[in-house]
């Protein structure tokens, strides 16, 4: 299925911000909505925050959505409880904490969506704890992986797709990404979204995310776990086990894809048996990138009451 996108028209952003303690972390977050609606969870990705979904939340707040939309670790001002914790950025990490965000929230279940590490995310939490996510958007689909899947090379031009993880994995790559973060993260942004006519106001507003003392430690723990290069945690061992096989998610499910999404995804073919349960894709049009929800946003939230009405 394909869907012409309305450019978002606001440049939107969002107003204060509230912290949580919940789990490893005091979680910086934004909510909209009525306290008592059926809740929604936004989750963004890298190199991108909280903003990705400015104009996402107010459609589905005016819908009688309670909408939660919080940094990730490393992000914004989610910071961690412990300067003893240790900085992981693996995806069960990830996971855990918004099952620990859903928690201090006290949602016993909601509606999941994202996209990069959020869509990844949110893919977990449907596959291994489906009481919790009512029904799931993800964009770029089933994004869920593992150290030994990271193993296997690519073809050439699929490889050049992914130069950022091969530059995080070197000791130059981690002094480069730390002193050049919004730079580089521009950089992505323009790669990512290649027909995406976004302004240095709409990039700065996201980029002081960045600024987070976690973040580099983050990012970089998180490309080199990928390929191996750096342990993960014993306390995630057996859930990492679990998502190595690849778990069948079947909770009502919409993904979505961009026409012009540059950075590196999945053919929707793909991962479509992946999905058990009520499952469509939607194909967004009209110079649609990597971003989805921040450029395409009636889209994006059109998507989640959809799902919204299978679950």
């Amino acid at each position: 299925m394909s869907v012409a996108a309305t450019p978002a028209s606001s440049k939107g952003s969002f107003g204060v911000v509230k912290q949580i303690d919940a789990g490893l972390l005091n979680v910086g977050y934004v909510e909209a909505g009525p306290a008592d609606g059926p809740a929604v969870v936004l989750l963004h990705g890298w190199p991108y925050d909280i903003q990705s979904y400015a104009d996402v939340a107010p459609l589905l707040a005016a819908a009688g959505y309670r909408v939660a939309t919080p940094y990730l670790r490393g992000f914004g001002t989610t910071r961690f409880l412990s300067e003893g914790t240790f900085r992981n950025g693996e995806q069960a990490a990830l996971a855990l904490d918004v099952i620990a965000f859903m928690d201090a929230l006290e949602i016993e279940h909601a509606i999941l969506a994202g996209f990069d590490w959020g869509a990844r995310t949110a893919d977990i939490i449907a596959a291994v704890w489906p009481a919790r996510c009512r029904a799931l958007v993800s964009v770029s689909g089933y994004l869920i992986g593992s150290q030994e899947a990271g193993k296997v090379p690519l073809q050439p031009e699929a490889e050049l797709q992914w130069w950022y993880q091969f530059y995080f994995a070197t000791e130059r790559g981690r002094a480069g990404y730390s002193a050049n973060r919004h730079e580089f993260n521009k950089l992505v942004w323009r790669l990512a979204s290649p027909k995406w006519d976004f302004d240095d106001v709409t990039f700065d507003r996201s980029a002081a995310a960045f600024d987070n003392a976690d973040h580099v430690d983050i990012v970089i723990h998180n490309y080199r776990w990928r390929l191996g290069l750096a342990e993960g945690e014993s306390d995630y061992r057996q859930l990492e086990e679990r998502l190595a096989d690849r778990p069948v998610i079947t909770v009502p499910t919409i993904t979505l894809e961009g026409d012009a999404n540059g950075a590196p995804h999945p053919d929707p073919t793909s991962y479509a048996s992946q999905f058990g349960g009520a499952y469509s894709h939607r194909t967004i049009e009209g110079g649609v990138g990597h971003n989805l929800p921040q450029e395409a946003p009636e889209a994006f939230a059109d998507a989640v009451l959809a799902v919204g009405g299978l679950g």
